[in-house]
Parts: C-alpha cells; sequence; structure tokens
C-alpha cells in the first residue's frame, strides 16, 4: 500500500510591521527632539545673531552688572544664563542671555559686561564674544543633530506605512 504524502507547506513569517508602539515611541522621539530644537531656537540663536552683530564695536561698560548668572556643565558642554543689567540714558535696561558652548573647564567663568554705544540694549559679555566662533559651531552641531532627531522618525515611520501598503496590495 502507498502512503500519499503531502507536499511539505511553505513557512511564512508575518511582517514585521512594529505596531502601535513603535508609532508611539517615533511620535514621542518627534516631539521631544523637536521641543529641544524650538528651546534652541528661542533661546539661544537670538543671542547669537546680536552678539555678531555687536562683536567688533562692543566696549566694557563701567557700571555693566551680572545681576543673576550660572553656568552648568555636562562632559564638554556647558551651558549658561545670565541676567545682564547696564545703565543707560533712559534708564536701567536688563537683558536675559543663554550662551552655549564646548569647553573643557573647571571652576568658574569671570565676565565682563559689554555693550554696544550705539545700540546699549544689546549688551553681552567678554566670555561670550571670545567664545563666538564656538557657540556657533556647537549651535549648528547640535542644532543639527536634534533636526536629524527630529525627522529620521517621521520619515522611518512614513516608509514603514509604504511598505505595509505595498505588501497588503
Amino acid at each position: 500500500m502507498q502512503t500519499q504524502t503531502e507536499p511539505p507547506r511553505q513557512l511564512t513569517l508575518p511582517p514585521a510591521t512594529g505596531g502601535w508602539r513603535e508609532t508611539f515611541f517615533s511620535l514621542l522621539g518627534t516631539v521631544m527632539f523637536g521641543a529641544m530644537l524650538v528651546a534652541l531656537s528661542i533661546y539661544t540663536v537670538p543671542n547669537l545673531v546680536t552678539d555678531w552683530q555687536v562683536r567688533s564695536t562692543a566696549e566694557p561698560v563701567a557700571d555693566g552688572r551680572v545681576t543673576e548668572g550660572s553656568c552648568s556643565s555636562r562632559l564638554m558642554l556647558n551651558i549658561c544664563d545670565a541676567t545682564l543689567s547696564i545703565m543707560t540714558k533712559s534708564g536701567r535696561v536688563s537683558r536675559d542671555v543663554n550662551y552655549i558652548f564646548a569647553d573643557v573647564h573647571s571652576g568658574n567663568y569671570t565676565v565682563t559686561v559689554l555693550s554696544d554705544p550705539a545700540r546699549p540694549e544689546l549688551a553681552t559679555t567678554d566670555m561670550a564674544l571670545n567664545m563666538l566662533w564656538n557657540r556657533t559651531i556647537t549651535l549648528l552641531i547640535g542644532g543639527g543633530i536634534l533636526l536629524a532627531l527630529t525627522v529620521t522618525p517621521i520619515i522611518a515611520l512614513f516608509r514603514k506605512m509604504r511598505a505595509r501598503r505595498e505588501a497588503a496590495a
């Protein structure tokens, strides 16, 4: 007696779709890194732009003070926040500044308040002008990384959605 054997069935794996978790984490990463990019644009870029504008004309201000100031360091990345106060013909002017730069430093930073005599409201510090190129390069690299981390999950999500549609068709 001869037994008939069925031909072996092909085993297939379901397509890797990732599901809702992958979508959730992609969107969460986009929102999180996008928020950091927006904060960088709001708090750091304007100070950098005005420092480039006054770099050649800034002079020490006799009554210029740092009313509040602090720096924190993570590895080589330093983030400094300060409130600068100077007296002008129209009264006292205060300006909040934020600096991000790369530096290997231990201890405190000592700064002198500088201002352009034609535009005293654009007060800055000597440290900010000394670190101008450093701050610019740090901003470009950090902003580029944040932009990539913001856009890449969205691109990957669209590619997966397109692959799912093509697999279903």
